[in-house]
């Protein structure tokens, strides 16, 4: 795929057209346009990560479960990187960005992470609150260490994934059960 090869600037009506050997036109006929073509492209990266984070067996520790998630939400950003970026409005593409209303599309994969929560909420492993504001927590942890990874700001690390993520969502964690 063109935006997986070469990112989000290579995306533009003219160079998708070339791509698939067709005309501009054709583009816009079958996308309606360059915002829908985008609409589609996040729809589809939203489905990847929902594959990643729903492919998992649920175990009888629903901790390591959150945990697992979390390396299936970095996962899923490192195999996908600049679809990533769009899904989030991180950067635009072909000179379109989402609006939040669009963003929507995506929330559905939330839902998998407050329901993890809830679950280890019922466990007693979580403290009781509200398990859409714990996730909401546990997302912008996850978002903010991928996001940093992606723009290769791991510092000091030789290992990211296990000496700074790994830690980060245990010690949340560890701080939502007290």
């Amino acid at each position: 795929m063109l935006l997986d090869e070469e990112g989000p600037r290579a995306l533009t009506a003219r160079r998708l057209a070339a791509t698939a050997q067709t005309s501009t036109m054709a583009v816009y006929t079958h996308f309606g346009g360059m915002p829908a073509l985008v609409r589609e492209i996040v729809s589809e990266g939203f489905k990847r990560l929902a594959d990643h984070v729903t492919d998992h067996p649920r175990t009888e520790d629903p901790v390591a479960d959150l945990v697992d998630l979390a390396f299936a939400y970095r996962a899923n950003a490192l195999a996908n990187p600049h679809l990533y970026s769009v899904m989030f409005g991180a950067t635009s593409l072909g000179g379109y960005s989402l609006a939040p209303e669009e963003r929507a599309v995506g929330i559905y994969t939330f839902a998998v992470l407050s329901e993890a929560v809830a679950r280890a909420m019922d466990a007693g492993r979580l403290r009781r609150g509200n398990p859409d504001l714990v996730a909401q927590q546990l997302w912008a942890a996850m978002h903010g260490y991928v996001m940093l990874e992606l723009a290769g700001l791991h510092l000091s690390s030789k290992d990211p994934a296990e000496e700074v993520f790994r830690p980060l969502m245990t010690t949340l964690l560890a701080g939502l059960s007290q």
